[in-house]
């Protein structure tokens, strides 16, 4: 697969390559193009569920350990999860053929409906599974009394 696919007029969905615009001549020239320095962790893949207990939310962070995760409940009801995957150091004697591991800050903020227990907040990691369980407050359900009518 060429190198620059916008310009080769074919592209491979299923192809293992990935795509690198600095290696792209149309793109080579662009100056404002940011480095692989500033390359944020982005759109974090996170799932959300909600149980009969509990909402549920799973986010996939491999090579993470706890340490680097940060998990707060703000402005009372906006679950926020945060952290940062630091670049490997490169050695005086090492030769990069690739670099395609993300690196940098992320962050996800979620509003939490009425009946999550934000006291109550968990949270696991496990196998670079972050787990993340707000239990939910039981349903009241509406009272209903009968009223005789007199007379």
């Amino acid at each position: 697969m060429s190198q620059c696919p916008v310009l080769s007029g074919t592209f491979d969905p299923f192809s293992l390559e990935r795509w690198d615009p600095g290696n792209c001549p149309f793109f080579r020239d662009i100056a404002h193009f940011p480095s692989q320095d500033v390359t944020p962790i982005a759109n974090t893949p996170l799932d959300w569920k909600e149980t009969c207990d509990a909402h549920i939310f799973k986010a996939d962070l491999p090579g993470l350990n706890k340490e680097e995760v940060k998990i707060e409940v703000q402005d009372g009801r906006v679950l926020q999860i945060s952290g940062e995957r630091k670049k490997e150091e490169a050695q005086k004697n090492d030769r990069w053929h690739r670099i395609e591991r993300s690196h940098g800050k992320f962050l996800r903020r979620f509003r939490l409906p009425e009946n999550a227990k934000i006291e109550e907040v968990k949270a696991t990691m496990e196998n670079g599974v972050l787990t993340v369980t707000v239990p939910k407050q039981p349903e009241t359900k509406p009272s209903v009394r009968v009223i005789e009518i007199s007379g």
